[in-house]
């Protein structure tokens, strides 16, 4: 006999999320928080298609990293996840539907927020704040003026932007999506395992209860500029047990084998989110 996705993996969705501790009185257990951070294919490539400007399920939100002014959004205000969902001017990214296909694989009772703090162009170092300083102080204008944007600390503006999400819902993961601008860099890893690290610390956060998810970039079959580093960035987990790698293949590029098309955008969110429910459904296997 055969069973459908909600036949199986839905009642264990349930069962493992039911479980999640809620100290807070005021916070809703049933709203999932994940964190993103990351260069431009996080921030999302500006550019937005029809189909992804209408309105989305009203289950899923996004916390205002940033003051959106032709949106009408107010830093650490939630709105509906109409994108854009980093900056006023960019584009769909991994984010949009990770968080559109995992609202429409849930049970109706839960509800899912993204944080999303990304800098294009930006190396992984703008991230770790006791870095930040010294690599923004030689990067470009653009660059600078990005990280201005977040008060010069983007890390720091996650965690603070986490810490209020903290009070109204449950963080359930991480997403990252960075490297170009690291291609090649071997210590990639480590650097990544320190900044999880601090969040979790900062956050007071387990390992186990919010793992990270680590997109690859633009794959060879795409004719990736930076494929090899998929090569580094599959060996996350040797070096976070808790991480697992998103795949990008298949996902469509643009011409600058950079950056994602929106189609491949749309795909890549899809593969974040079948992996997240797939680590839903795991730990509700461990507790039975």
């Amino acid at each position: 006999m055969k069973f459908s996705f909600r036949q199986i993996i839905l009642p264990a969705v349930t069962a493992a999320l039911s479980l999640t501790s809620v100290p807070a009185a005021a916070r809703d257990p049933d709203l999932f928080i994940f964190l993103c951070f990351g260069q431009s294919n996080m921030e999302g490539f500006p550019g937005l298609e029809e189909m992804d400007k209408g309105p989305v399920d009203e289950r899923f939100k996004m916390l205002a990293a940033v003051d959106f002014p032709d949106q009408g959004r107010t830093k650490g205000t939630w709105y509906p996840a109409v994108p854009p969902l980093s900056r006023p001017r960019a584009g769909i990214s991994p984010a949009d539907y990770f968080g559109r296909t995992l609202v429409a694989k849930l049970p109706k009772k839960y509800k899912v927020g993204v944080i999303n703090v990304s800098v294009a162009g930006s190396k992984i170092e703008v991230f770790d704040p006791e870095k930040v300083a010294n690599y923004v102080e030689t990067a470009p204008d653009w660059l600078k003026g990005a990280v201005k944007s977040y008060d010069g600390d983007p890390y720091q503006r996650l965690v603070d932007l986490a810490k209020s999400a903290q009070k109204d819902g449950v963080i359930k993961g991480i997403l990252l999506h960075q490297g170009e601008s690291n291609s090649g860099d071997r210590e990639w890893p480590e650097k990544v395992k320190r900044i999880y690290d601090r969040l979790l610390k900062d956050l007071d956060l387990k390992a186990n209860d919010v793992p990270l998810l680590a997109g690859q970039l633009v794959a060879k079959d795409q004719g990736g500029a930076c494929a090899g580093m998929n090569d580094i960035i599959d060996k996350l987990p040797e070096t976070i047990p808790t991480a697992h790698v998103i795949s990008s293949a298949g996902c469509e590029a643009r011409p600058d084998h950079l950056h994602f098309s929106p189609v491949g955008y749309r795909k890549l969110g899809e593969h974040y989110a079948e992996t997240m429910l797939q680590l839903l459904k795991q730990r509700a296997a461990k507790i039975r």
